[in-house]
């Protein structure tokens, strides 16, 4: 179980065994506080993150790389259980149409592999979106800077450190009969 970050003294984290990433020299730079924990990394997602870590999906952040119809490059931060609506997005945005990022195009601006993407200290100072919702929880987990680390930090400093706009950015489902 996770400390509270109020109480926080890097449990788990030892720079003897734990390699240090740009993402956590990133906060570390502006004394923000996280924990930072590892898992097997497997290609399976926020979900099996979620699981291998013992942390509800909806407080797991996925941090995806999407490009605008003019050729701008973004971060969007979402739930672990929800999808992006690309629609909303690029109207967040003011542009008429988004995508997303081909692995390649996601690597080389983020500077960070698929499957290891954080939003601090990417290679390219990118935009940044972030869903509402996420400021619901107490905690919430991110990518890490590479695959199978995940940090801890309040969502309020997770939107501060990024300057993240916010908007509810989930594709809305259809309702059930």
């Amino acid at each position: 179980m996770l400390q509270p970050l109020a109480s926080y003294q890097r449990p788990g984290y030892d720079r003897r065994t734990m390699s240090t990433t740009q993402a956590m020299r990133y906060l570390d730079q502006r004394k923000i506080l996280y924990q930072a924990r590892e898992y097997e990394h497997q290609e399976k997602g926020a979900e099996y993150a979620a699981e291998a870590l013992g942390w509800p999906l909806d407080a797991m952040i996925k941090t995806l790389v999407t490009v605008f119809i003019d050729r701008t490059v973004a971060l969007v931060l979402m739930p672990g259980d929800r999808e992006l609506s690309l629609k909303t997005l690029a109207r967040s945005a003011g542009v008429k149409q988004a995508a997303m990022a081909p692995a390649p195009l996601a690597e080389r601006f983020t500077g960070y592999q698929v499957g290891g993407i954080s939003p601090f200290g990417t290679r390219t100072n990118l935009p940044v979106w972030m869903d509402t919702s996420l400021l619901d929880h107490e905690t919430v987990g991110i990518n890490g800077g590479r695959r199978g680390l995940i940090l801890f930090l309040k969502p309020a400093a997770v939107r501060d450190a990024l300057d993240a706009r916010m908007a509810d950015l989930s594709q809305q489902t259809p309702s059930t009969p």
